[in-house]
């Protein structure tokens, strides 16, 4: 057994599997609440999310202030509690303080706003979903491309319920395995379906706009633009985005450049 795993006790049930749920709009996001609405006919639901929005974290951790944790909800197959750090900080207290056995799956989101591209390296979903992956459990991220807390999410649940169905009922899953998967804000029926992707180069070219406050103080409101270094190519996520499919791209956490350590060894030290 991988030593990660010898904390819990193996889900054995053969009613519901455990599925736990974190995101890093906190706990109030309409997004986190259409995730557990497709998660709690599939199963026991536990949910830790931020007690405030923890978007950009990536994977920041609480190492100087106290954790504080709380319940705020316990139904029959679900309980929700909120968490004072970061999305990885809910994870962490989930999995090694809350939970006594094994989830099936877990899940991150849904996000308000696009985690495709170079956006998954600061993404908080995606961080959560990354350090679920850590503990061998199945893990993915979701995201709709609109940032707006009033964002319409039927279409991003049915797709998240196909997604989430096909996880649970594959026998040949590689562990550890993380997906992000972002969901073009389009209605239902205009969305084009679903295409295996890998990430789109790019990066983002921030500016900040200097203004001032009503007291004369100076300050700055960052804006940018993401620059897309593959604006041709037609397996990446950015390209299933923008032709209105649902894009899912496996990660993983290793980030050795391979091609450049290949070269490297011809170095003389």
């Amino acid at each position: 057994m991988h030593p990660l795993l010898g904390q819990f006790k193996l889900f054995v049930s053969m009613d519901k599997p455990l599925i736990f749920i974190t995101n890093d709009d906190g706990f109030q996001a309409k997004g986190l609440e259409a995730l557990i609405e497709i998660a709690r006919p599939l199963g026991r639901v536990v949910v830790v999310a931020p007690e405030v929005a923890q978007s950009g974290m990536s994977h920041a951790i609480t190492i100087s202030s106290p954790l504080y944790l709380r319940k705020i909800k316990q139904e029959p197959d679900l309980e929700i509690y909120t968490c004072s750090g970061t999305p990885v900080d809910c994870v962490k207290m989930a999995f090694d303080s809350i939970m006594q056995e094994r989830p099936a799956l877990a899940l991150s989101g849904i996000n308000h706003g696009s985690n495709s591209a170079v956006s998954v390296i600061y993404s908080g979903t995606m961080g959560a979903a990354s350090e679920c992956s850590f503990y061998n459990i199945p893990s993915i991220g979701f995201s709709l491309l609109n940032p707006r807390e009033d964002a319409d999410f039927t279409a991003a649940q049915h797709y998240a319920s196909i997604i989430i169905g096909r996880v649970l009922n594959t026998d040949d899953i590689s562990i550890p395995m993380c997906l992000n998967v972002n969901i073009p804000d389009l209605p239902k029926e205009e969305i084009q379906g679903i295409r295996l992707c890998r990430q789109n180069k790019g990066y983002w070219r921030e500016e900040f706009e200097k203004r001032f406050d009503p007291r004369g103080r100076e300050y700055y409101w960052p804006t940018g633009i993401f620059l897309n270094q593959e604006e041709h190519a037609t397996d990446t996520d950015e390209y299933a985005l923008n032709n209105g499919y649902v894009s899912i791209v496996p990660m993983q956490v290793d980030m050795t450049d391979y091609n450049q350590l290949d070269q490297m060894y011809a170095w003389k030290f």
